[in-house]
């Protein structure tokens, strides 16, 4: 049974996220609100932090692009992703942001740019990890294999 190994390798994955501290305990409780009725809850709770998450990315891009970096524009931005972050379970990522917050405290600039690169880098991380995820998801969904429909 091809979809029992996808179920093991997903569980392995999440496991290994959970000790990696890519995940914390959020993650799991997002995990037991899916349920027969909305098999697809998590993937889509992934799927719209994703989204959001690279859509704020491109807006503070082009307020770093600029000559004059405003900060207190980036602000904003930045809470909008710990909220995400601390909603499916990122600790690495919501602690980028509050690193963020602390060198923006200090006016810091460089300790301001520097933790926009860690908030980022963190993203990357977890977004491939929640690709890999999403496609296990995907397989296990279509039962198991790998032609199209299940045909």
């Amino acid at each position: 049974m091809a979809s029992v190994n996808y179920k093991e390798q997903l569980a392995a994955l999440v496991d290994s996220m959970l000790q990696e501290g890519l995940l914390d305990e959020q993650f799991t409780q997002l995990q037991t609100l899916q349920d027969e009725t909305s098999p697809g809850f998590v993937a889509e709770v992934i799927a719209m932090f994703c989204g959001d998450t690279g859509t704020v990315f491109n807006e503070i891009e082009t307020i770093m692009n600029q000559a004059v970096i405003d900060f207190q524009n980036v602000d904003p931005l930045v809470h909008r992703l710990k909220g995400s972050s601390c909603t499916v379970g990122a600790p690495k990522m919501k602690l980028a942001c509050v690193q963020y917050r602390q060198f923006r405290d200090a006016n810091d600039r460089q300790g301001c740019l520097s933790a926009v690169n860690l908030i980022k880098d963190e993203y990357n991380i977890l977004r491939n990890k929640f690709e890999t995820m999403l496609n296990l998801e995907r397989m296990i969904q279509a039962g198991g294999t790998n032609k199209p429909n299940g045909k």
